[in-house]
């Protein structure tokens, strides 16, 4: 954040200084000289002690190279040249994961790539207890992340991520916790396999979608079959039901000409057809 009360309080010394100078050079032009290179230092050891952090920000101080204390946000005053200031975003920050190569427990290599969210919770930790936060947090992370997914399979890493994200969080937790750092969540982006495995789990996917239609289509054929049955034997316990549903089949062809009616004529009537027929010839010849 840019400290414009101490620009501002520079210029209004500065003002005021020069004025001063020309009063005094007026009568003693080597006293104005020394009044205004003092004036000039003066203004400068003022300004630079006027500090201002913003409200996300914590300014850790270290008087000659030791913990001091921890001021901000706001505005605030230091000792210059003695006291030394590192100030730190405490907002949540991300650490992206490169993709790298892991093994899992079946001997399957993934690469895999995510992300790290945290924030700082304890500034002088942050500072004094690693040298770097940044760089820490992203390489322990890593770290965590294969020995979590080489103790899993395939199939869980693709079916349990969110689980396999907490554990990863947990574990970077545990151990950063005394380093001034929270751990607030943590997201696997993406999980690439190999071309062929791609291929086979795509085979094996197509398989079994086909196995889940075959069997609807089984269950549905046998459904059908119970339900003619059904009708089957309601149309035998009624003499006319043959006829009506032929009548009401027809009707539902519509009057359309270019329609073909096929009847279909039970075969026990040709054969009482033909029984007649022959007793008709043989009485006959008779």
């Amino acid at each position: 954040m840019v400290n414009y009360i101490s620009g501002l309080v520079f210029v209004v010394l500065f003002l005021l200084g020069l004025g001063g100078t020309f009063a005094i050079g007026q009568e003693h032009p080597a006293a104005a000289v020394i009044f205004g290179l003092a004036w000039l230092f003066l203004d400068v050891v003022v300004s630079s002690a006027i500090r201002l952090a913003a409200q996300w920000e914590k300014a850790v101080v270290f008087r000659l190279g030791k913990f001091h204390c921890m001021k901000g946000p706001g505005l605030f005053m230091i000792v210059p040249l003695v006291d030394q200031l590192r100030m730190i975003d405490t907002r949540v920050l991300t650490v992206h994961f490169p993709k790298q190569q892991v093994i899992t427990r079946d001997n399957v290599p993934v690469t895999i790539d995510g992300v790290l969210f945290f924030r700082v919770q304890n500034a002088a930790e942050a500072i004094i207890a690693v040298q770097d936060y940044r760089y820490m947090i992203a390489q322990y992370s890593q770290t965590s992340l294969r020995d979590v997914i080489g103790q899993i399979t395939l199939d869980q890493l693709l079916t349990e991520r969110e689980e396999i994200a907490k554990q990863i969080e947990h574990h970077v937790e545990k151990d950063t916790k005394g380093w001034g750092l929270e751990v607030t969540g943590l997201r696997i982006q993406d999980i690439d396999m190999p071309e062929e495995l791609k291929k086979m789990m795509s085979r094996q996917a197509s398989a079994e979608r086909e196995k889940r239609a075959t069997i609807t289509k089984a269950e549905g054929d046998k459904e059908a079959a119970v339900n003619l049955a059904l009708a089957a034997k309601t149309m035998a316990a009624s003499p006319g039901a043959m006829q009506l549903r032929t009548l009401q089949t027809i009707d539902g062809l519509g009057p359309t000409a270019s329609n073909t009616v096929v009847l279909a004529v039970p075969i026990e009537v040709l054969e009482n057809f033909a029984a007649t027929k022959r007793g008709y010839s043989g009485g006959g010849q008779a």
